[in-house]
């Protein structure tokens, strides 16, 4: 059973609405605690918000048993998990030691140490809220900001978007790195293997030093490969060569040990207490087995290696190479963020995306919008050229009044008739067109005014119109 929140204010406990939030602060924080004391005192926003997080956390649950956490200390907690980007063991410290948080979530008292939460009660509450149930949440809150930006006033939402990376927890990739982050981890299965007796340890004996060779070629590879000199090609590949000799004979070494695995397991029934070591394993060999080729092929053959064959990290291996053109990164490797934002900073629309352009994005973002904000609620809709396609841009014009987004490419010359082009050339040359229309000495050849003043696609020539050859 749970409550939205305990409506009779515990002992010594600070209310909410007159909880004090520094307002000078520029840590993260402040704002958040802000807008959470916002969302609590604003009796018509906090009904809608606890709306969503009822169908959520309990929908089709009976009202029975002990209490479980609040519906509000779940939000809250789960908010500043977010906006910190904090793991689960510092959100418990904070949850339980910070002073403006636990008065936010009604727990801190005068008296005594109040409410403490566990790691795992943590953990448990705050999964509870899912993706789709914060999107609700988050369209709640944008809406009730708006209003509050508009104070009154009649005023039309002039959305701009674009796209940022997030960028993922990877170093930067080689393919001779990763040949060692296959191998090693590899090496980490085998030794978790031994110790579980799921294999023998016999001929691992040496384990730490095929982990110690492995790790020093890769180096000295890497070395030459970025070194210089006279010779460099030749000893880039003298110095693979035995890279990948050695990373051979251990591909084949493990091989073996993880068919003696699977013998192991398969006479004694413990296939499901070992999947997921299994899993991590052969995925890991596999990765080793595609870096050892990628090397081979790229290095001592001197193939081009297609996009599609890279992997740019094999703990995070949906991880995209994206080069926005920016002049302190030149590559990020993570996914790209579309961003919607109004002319008060408010996100109306945030998507993470994977592998899609942002011309394939305009529409679905634009649809969100009308759906989320009406027609007749937004005026205009910005952004950059990497969204422009015409088709798309016509059709949203037909929803939303004023769609800006630039073509692709140099900007040109803007398109003028053929009138004002004759008047700008006559503006150029006044000089030497009234002199060829007053002294007759002047010739009709070799005149620039003359030569350049002259009608697209018709014989006869402007200086015609001043003066006869008679």
């Amino acid at each position: 059973m749970r409550k939205r929140f305990e409506p009779q204010r515990r002992l010594g406990s600070t209310p909410i609405s007159e909880v004090e939030i520094p307002e000078k602060s520029r840590d993260e924080l402040a704002p958040i605690l802000r807008a959470l004391q916002y969302i609590f005192v604003t009796e018509e926003l906090r009904e809608e918000v606890f709306r969503v997080l009822e169908a959520k956390v309990k929908g089709g649950k009976k009202e029975t048993g002990r209490n479980g956490m609040e519906l509000w200390q779940i939000m809250v907690i789960g908010v500043v998990r977010l906006g910190l980007d904090a793991d689960y063991d510092r959100l418990e410290d904070m949850v339980n030691h910070h002073s403006l948080i636990r008065q936010i979530m009604g727990v801190d008292t005068v008296f005594g140490r109040g409410k403490k939460y566990s790691l795992q009660s943590i953990k448990d509450n705050v999964r509870l809220l899912d993706e789709e149930t914060l999107g609700k949440i988050n369209d709640v809150v944008v809406k009730a900001g708006q209003r509050l930006a508009k104070n009154g006033r009649e005023e039309k939402l002039r959305i701009k978007t674009d796209t940022y990376v997030v960028e993922t927890n990877v170093h930067f990739p080689t393919d001779m790195n990763l040949l060692w982050d296959a191998g090693r981890k590899c090496l980490d299965g085998i030794e978790a293997f031994i110790e579980g007796g799921v294999l023998n340890g016999k001929g691992w004996r040496k384990v730490k030093n095929w982990r110690k060779e492995l790790k020093s070629l890769m180096r000295s590879s890497s070395k030459a490969a970025s070194g210089g000199g006279n010779k460099k090609e030749e000893a880039v590949k003298k110095q693979v060569k035995e890279y990948l000799g050695l990373a051979k004979r251990l591909s084949e070494k493990i091989g073996a040990s993880i068919i003696a695995v699977y013998e192991k397991i398969l006479t004694t029934g413990a296939e499901e207490m070992q999947k997921e070591a299994l899993e991590s394993m052969e995925y890991f060999y596999q990765m080793l087995e595609k870096h050892r080729d990628l090397v081979e092929r790229r290095i001592i053959k001197e193939e081009q290696i297609p996009v599609g064959e890279k992997v740019y990290s094999l703990f995070e291996p949906h991880t995209e190479w994206l080069s926005k053109g920016k002049a302190n990164k030149r590559v990020e490797l993570g996914h790209n963020l579309v961003i919607a934002s109004d002319q008060w900073g408010f996100i109306g629309y945030h998507q993470v995306v994977e592998k899609e352009a942002d011309v394939a994005l305009i529409l679905p973002l634009a649809d969100k919008l009308l759906n989320l904000f009406g027609e007749e609620e937004i005026e205009s809709i910005s952004a950059d050229k990497g969204f422009y396609k015409k088709e798309y841009k016509e059709l949203i014009s037909l929803y939303i009044p004023k769609v800006i987004i630039p073509k692709k490419g140099k900007r040109g010359r803007v398109r003028r008739t053929k009138a004002r082009n004759l008047l700008e050339r006559l503006r150029k040359y006044e000089g030497d067109v009234l002199r060829f229309m007053d002294n007759k000495n002047v010739p009709f050849t070799n005149n620039l005014a003359e030569n350049d003043i002259r009608m697209t696609k018709v014989q006869q020539k402007i200086s015609g119109c001043f003066r006869s050859l008679e």
